[in-house]
């Protein structure tokens, strides 16, 4: 009887340990797992031209999924970064090509602007107790209305034609062209994650941070200033939308309608995949990077393989859920 009780022990314990590992490194295996499909599939997946393309494809996710990871590390969930870069990206092209502005004034102008969204939701947050979740996609819509409306629902562009019949005379900057391409747009990337990453594990802020997440009445017990972190934390995930938005207008060199809303759901993803990558078990910058490798690499492959872009919602979805799945098992 007793050996009995202790071959289950060992079982269970077994099959805890293989869970753990694949919990703690189970997205770089999968990574590394489709690598070896996708060149298996496609040799060339695995050419250097293809493999800068990837990370210059999740450079704009990535930033934009950092801002979510600094919301989560709190507890909280920003679902306007979206309609924020989508913003920000109207207003910068704007600058230039409306009112022929440097590129210092256009890209404070939209950082501006982005960082009175991220006051405005801290505000009906920590003030009036509003729910994050349902606070900021409310806002996500009216963000996106006005950004629609500032640009009258119009693709802004360099010689666009403008209401009274003329020609838009500004021009984009040389210098604000070159921040979206390679190699700008993915150093910007990389200091951006390891800016985050230092900021969040190496100092007492981003360490507040992680306690008032974890139990935010065990963080007011220690006299840590819970809505002070909660307003940065907001402050920050504005801000870090708003740059996505100013590398997507250098990287496309127009305002598209609703240009940052596409990048939501991958952002959401890499954030949540990002939980459990080396057993983090909390949001982390260099666990949202990695999550944003795995979407990138996932969605080049599907291209190369012919897969429908209609179908790639179904996968990417199927990925998050995934990961939410093993996150939310772990925590429990």
């Amino acid at each position: 009887m007793k050996d009995s009780v202790t071959a289950t022990t060992n079982v269970k314990k077994k099959s805890f340990d293989l869970f753990h590992f694949f919990y703690k490194y189970g997205t770089i295996l999968t990574i590394f797992m489709l690598i070896a499909v996708f060149a298996a599939a496609n040799p060339s997946f695995i050419q250097g031209n293809n493999l800068i393309s990837i990370l210059r494809s999740i450079s704009i996710v990535t930033i934009i999924a950092i801002g979510i990871t600094i919301s989560l590390s709190v507890n909280g969930f920003d679902l306007s970064v979206g309609s924020v870069a989508s913003l920000s990206n109207a207003i910068v092209i704007s600058m230039f090509v409306w009112f022929s502005q440097n590129t210092v004034i256009a890209i404070f102008a939209a950082i501006t602007a982005a960082l009175l969204v991220g006051a405005l939701n801290s505000f009906l947050i920590v003030k009036m107790k509003i729910p994050d979740m349902l606070l900021t996609l409310a806002m996500m819509f009216i963000i996106q209305g006005i950004a629609l409306t500032y640009t009258k629902g119009a693709t802004v562009s360099q010689n666009m034609i403008m209401p009274d019949g003329n020609f838009a005379e500004g021009v984009i900057s040389p210098f604000f062209a070159s921040l979206g391409q390679v190699p700008w747009i993915i150093i910007i990337m990389v200091v951006v994650v390891v800016f985050v990453h230092i900021f969040l594990t190496y100092t007492k802020h981003g360490r507040y941070m992680y306690v008032i997440g974890g139990n935010i009445e065990a963080a007011r017990l220690s006299g840590i200033p819970v809505n002070r972190y909660k307003v940065i934390a907001y402050l920050l995930s504005a801000l870090f939308a708003s740059i996505g938005g100013i590398i997507l207008a250098s990287r496309v060199m127009t305002a598209e309608i609703n240009a940052g809303s596409p990048y939501l759901m991958d952002s959401v993803a890499a954030a949540f995949i990002g939980f459990s990558v080396l057993g983090a078990g909390k949001p982390n910058a260099f666990g949202t990077f990695v999550g944003a490798v795995l979407i990138g690499i996932l969605q080049n492959g599907l291209v190369m393989m012919s897969v429908p872009y209609y179908a790639m919602d179904i996968i990417k979805g199927t990925v998050l859920a995934f990961a939410l799945a093993i996150t939310y098992y772990k925590l429990r």
